[in-house]
């Protein structure tokens, strides 16, 4: 059954094999790559018309050490258009069935690369999460997405949507092959200066090992260089402090409370201690986040506008309508009307929304009032998790508040659709390491469990996620 999972096949080789003297951590492993990751001569569209015929000429940090670790990518997934939304539905190819259940969607934005794992099209897989698009679909059908701590992971070649909020992050059927994918991708790198932990004035090469004798202060080893994520899948979980953030639990469907509650209690069987937490500013969380997202977007996507990327007129893929040649409109002075007919034609309604709602919230005369405010709730929600965690080693939550909607379902009440983020987005707004495991099904459909860490917690959400698989 076409489930929809790629929007380009293609399979690209590792530029290393394994001998008989070495083996490579991902040797003859697949790998699918979120298309919003660049691939060198490999499409990369963001699920969007926009970049029908874009390919980019060069690999990302991730995609570079994939290959060179042995992976074997199979083909770019498809995805939530730019990553603006929650099911692949605003894919301009079309959505993605939910290999559980083919009536539901898989989740999103990177519903592609979650369906590629669960249908087995994939060993492994990589999203990207800016305000839960790897744990949503992870969640939704049934498989293991993390998303790491801001800084861990190179961005370097992944293509923006919100610059402050999103990571990469690995998608796999189990909690171990999880962590091994991140211990691939993670580790400094000097084309991304969110991964650099030194004083600014010393080369990311010449930061000092683990083991360096090193007294300097302000130079420092990045966070993933002496860790083994895969490890922690085997440490013992006795002895934690789990905090249950009861906030996150009011609003939620029933029997996902119920199925996450059962996990808990497994969580407390294993000899791990529960307690419950509770975040003020949450309430706040997903009105801060959309403010500061669509902000972001509308000036990463300000780059689209036909000359520097984008059709330069005829008629996009997946659409009849003629774009009028930029060229000729700029003959006539028209550069606002160019721009403007790619922009209609080129980007989807959720995309085009985004923009309209970044650019008002940054506008004169609003900027205080929403922008400011937004990244002063942002503040607080960093202040409220610091809090949390001096009562507990890990917050759980579930995942999703709900089960995966039916197709189509969604796309009819856009607030819907937001709000069904309430549970994701608090985390990346304070650029902490989540991971969303399978709880349980209802019905049939995948319930997923939440595992929240301080930043560079990655060790201790895998611990804990391993205990509840």
């Amino acid at each position: 059954m076409d489930l929809n999972t790629f929007i380009t096949a293609k399979q690209v080789n590792p530029e290393i094999e394994s001998d008989t003297e070495t083996t490579l951590p991902l040797d003859g492993v697949t790998v699918a790559i979120k298309d919003n990751i660049s691939t060198a001569g490999v499409r990369t569209t963001c699920g969007s018309a926009m970049l029908s015929d874009y390919v980019p000429p060069y690999d990302a940090t991730v995609v570079e050490r994939l290959k060179q670790a042995g992976a074997t990518i199979v083909g770019k997934t498809n995805m939530d258009e730019f990553g603006m939304g929650g099911t692949t539905e605003t894919s301009a190819y079309g959505p993605t069935k939910n290999p559980v259940d083919t009536d539901h969607v898989p989740g999103g934005s990177s519903g592609g690369s979650a369906a590629a794992v669960a249908s087995g099209a994939a060993d492994v897989a990589l999203g990207s999460d800016t305000g839960g698009s790897v744990r949503n679909p992870a969640a939704f059908c049934g498989v293991v997405g993390i998303k790491p701590t801001y800084g861990l992971v190179s961005r370097y070649g992944l293509i923006a949507y919100a610059n402050s909020l999103e990571q990469i992050g690995p998608i796999a059927s189990t909690v171990q092959e999880a962590a091994e994918l991140l211990d691939v991708i993670s580790g400094p790198d000097p084309h991304d200066a969110t991964t650099r932990f030194d004083n600014g004035e010393t080369s990311i090469s010449d930061i000092n090992p683990p083991d360096s004798d090193s007294d300097s202060d302000t130079i420092t080893s990045h966070p993933a260089t002496p860790k083994t994520y895969a490890a922690a899948a085997d440490e013992d979980v006795s002895g934690m402090t789990v905090g249950v953030v009861t906030d996150l639990l009011d609003g939620a469907d029933d029997r996902v409370v119920e199925t996450f509650r059962a996990a808990i209690a497994e969580l407390e069987s294993q000899g791990i201690e529960i307690v419950e937490v509770s975040l003020d500013s949450l309430e706040h969380a997903v009105q801060a986040y959309y403010v500061i997202a669509m902000s972001e977007a509308s000036s990463n996507l300000a780059r689209f506008d036909g000359v520097r990327y984008g059709p330069d007129g005829g008629a996009t893929e997946n659409s009849n309508e003629t774009i009028p040649n930029v060229d000729a409109n700029v003959d006539d002075g028209n550069w606002n009307d160019s721009f403007a007919a790619v922009r209609d034609v080129g980007f989807g309604e959720e995309v085009k929304r985004r923009i309209l709602l970044g650019t008002y919230a940054l506008s004169a005369g609003y900027h205080e009032k929403y922008y400011d405010k937004a990244q002063d709730a942002r503040e607080w929600v960093k202040q409220d998790f610091e809090t949390a965690f001096e009562k507990a080693d890990v917050l759980a939550t579930p995942t999703m508040p709900v089960l995966p909607p039916a197709i189509g379902e969604s796309l009819e009440d856009p607030l819907k659709l937001y709000l069904m983020d309430a549970n994701t987005v608090p985390v990346n707004l304070a650029n902490l390491p989540a991971i969303s495991v399978p709880a349980g099904e209802v019905d049939g459909l995948p319930v997923g469990f939440q595992a929240i860490g301080p930043a560079f917690g990655e060790e201790i959400i895998i611990q804990v996620a391993a205990a509840v698989e």
